[in-house]
């Protein structure tokens, strides 16, 4: 939205004609390698530019795609990206940031790692089981610019964990609540607190968890009002969905 104010403004000063405008607001919304459509105009659509899913892609494609989004957003999250396609990365990338835990990879300038996050985006684990789901989902959190509390190992086996950082929990703008076994997390918070919350099920569990089909399933029926689930081990969905949480959350005080 920022470009595009700019451009408004250029031909409100006349300094940008009109028909000029017109063709930069036309000009081609994606990239076309051949092997990929890369989304340029996704940033300006909706806020957050477009994060590579690197599981599955074939390495002779993936250093070419992390260099157009770089040259194009001056940034670049991916997701899901194994040890080697890292390692890969970094051949051309040094400055790459890769967390094996999470599998996240962050291409980003020095300004841009020392911006503060905004508002509080509350990530509560079940338990460390559950740590890999809720890191992809706290790195993409930041790096869309919002800032998150971590709370792990908190789950309902041990209540009191959970109640001690009520207070942190409630001053969230939204909470992304992560958990395997029965999933029973997300419905606790959900009647404690008054802002929305993702469920995560993860695929931590024992065999009837059903590589955590029970867990979606106990979030999908919770009781508790304004709880809302993700697909299984989807941290970085529910990141998505709770970054535009918090941004509206933001907005709503700065207006």
């Amino acid at each position: 939205m920022q470009d595009v104010e700019a451009l408004l403004t250029a031909v409100k000063n006349g300094t940008l004609s009109v028909a000029d405008a017109a063709l930069q607001l036309k000009a081609a919304p994606f990239l076309d390698l051949g092997f990929a459509k890369l989304d340029l105009h996704r940033k300006l659509r909706t806020g957050m530019a477009e994060v590579v899913f690197c599981q599955g892609k074939d390495d002779r494609f993936l250093t070419e795609i992390f260099r157009r989004l770089y040259a194009a957003n001056g940034e670049v999250l991916g997701t899901r990206c194994s040890p080697s396609q890292a390692e890969l990365l970094k051949q051309t990338f040094p400055e790459l940031d890769y967390d094996s835990l999470s599998g996240t990879v962050l291409l980003q300038s020095v300004e841009r790692k020392a911006r503060e996050g905004v508002g509080c985006i509350a990530i509560v684990t079940a338990g460390t089981a559950d740590l890999k789901v809720a890191e992809e989902a706290a790195r993409t959190c930041e790096f869309f610019g919002s800032r998150t509390v971590k709370i792990y190992d908190a789950g309902v086996s041990g209540l009191h964990r959970l109640l001690s950082r009520l207070t942190d929990i409630q001053s969230a703008n939204v909470i992304i609540a992560v958990a395997g076994m029965e999933g029973a997390l997300a419905s606790v918070i959900g009647g404690l607190v008054s802002v929305p919350v993702i469920a995560v099920p993860t695929s931590a569990g024992y065999g009837a968890n059903f590589k955590g089909l029970a867990a979606l399933l106990t979030m999908l029926n919770s009781c508790s009002n304004g709880v809302s689930t993700v697909n299984i081990d989807n941290g970085y969905g529910a990141a998505y969905i709770a970054v535009q949480i918090n941004r509206l959350a933001v907005k709503g005080r700065v207006n």
